[in-house]
């Protein structure tokens, strides 16, 4: 590879999803230039939605077996007088982050912020105000005149078999949800087409990672560049994946949409979607912030957000 060519693509497709960096694009290259690269780094989504007949939730218990490999020992054997969930750091090259198996689904609900349409809330203060043990961050939001108040979700939020927020979104992925049998499911579809297919909690962003076991195909950097990055997946075990990626340090840029879809299977996902990034980012875990997100200003700082995934006991 042409290392300039590499770098630019680089730097592109990482400044040109991040409104508040776009202009470190555009001094440098021309709109037909960004236009180009963009569409030579995209993702390219399977077309499918969940089949959740292929996903069996399944008891797990400690047991004497022989695991198919390090992420399979690593995700099924439980932490000692934790059934619910484990913490597991992960590190690949230019990246470090934390996945957390959460072992029964039926614990997941999304959580929003207490001021929907308003402003936005820290994911630390939800999970605090929700008494969730684990939570993380959920779908994006819309920000008119870069307010960064957080307050307004994309598309379609669902919670408790109820409609929260209902807008048009026409971007990759769609509804990333479960349904009343704990079942992660990811689909383009309405809000009435959610709830008729039992959707009980979801939220909307993308693109999707991996639908029935077929990854997403990936054209150069997926066109998201690198940065901090969360994303929920789900085993056809049951057993949901919940990771967060830290990004923006010297050495440790993020990753990428390769990433993410690698580190989902590596795992065993059979279903996965991206989530918001950048310093949206947020894992909290017994009342702490465990990741370590940093804002634009390069402060240790993550941001108000309007909707998260919670798990509690």
């Amino acid at each position: 590879m042409d290392h300039g060519i590499g770098f630019r693509d680089w730097l592109i497709t990482t400044a040109m999803t991040t409104l508040n960096h776009q202009w470190m694009a555009t001094i440098f290259y021309s709109d037909e230039t960004i236009q180009t690269v963009l569409s030579n780094n995209i993702v390219i989504e399977t077309g499918e939605s969940t089949n959740t007949e292929e996903v069996e939730i399944v008891a797990h218990v400690d047991e004497e077996v022989e695991y198919e490999n390090e992420y399979e020992e690593a995700i099924l054997k439980k932490d000692e007088e934790n059934a619910l969930y484990k913490v597991i750091d992960i590190e690949g090259k230019g990246y470090t982050g934390h996945l957390v198996a959460i072992y029964d689904p039926s614990k997941i609900s999304v959580c929003t912020t207490k001021y929907v349409g308003t402003k936005g809330q820290y994911l630390v203060d939800m999970a605090t105000e929700n008494n969730a043990v684990v939570a993380i961050n959920g779908g994006g939001f819309i920000d008119p005149n870069y307010n960064s108040l957080g307050g307004i979700p994309q598309g379609i939020v669902i919670k408790n078999g109820k409609i929260v927020s209902n807008r048009n979104y026409t971007k990759s992925g769609g509804i990333i949800g479960f349904t009343e049998d704990n079942k992660l499911i990811l689909g383009k579809m309405t809000a009435s087409q959610a709830l008729a297919k039992g959707v009980r909690d979801a939220v909307t962003f993308g693109p999707f990672l991996i639908v029935n076991g077929k990854p997403s195909f990936i054209k150069g950097n997926g066109g998201w560049g690198t940065a901090p990055r969360s994303a929920i997946g789900q085993r056809k075990d049951g057993i949901v994946l919940f990771l967060v990626i830290d990004g923006r340090m010297i050495g440790r840029p993020g990753a990428d949409m390769v990433d993410l879809t690698e580190i989902m299977q590596n795992y065993g996902a059979y279903n996965a979607a991206n989530l918001d990034g950048g310093t949206s980012c947020g894992l909290v875990v017994e009342g702490e912030l465990i990741n370590d997100p940093i804002n634009s200003d390069g402060k240790h700082k993550t941001r108000m957000i309007a909707t998260g995934f919670m798990v509690r006991e």
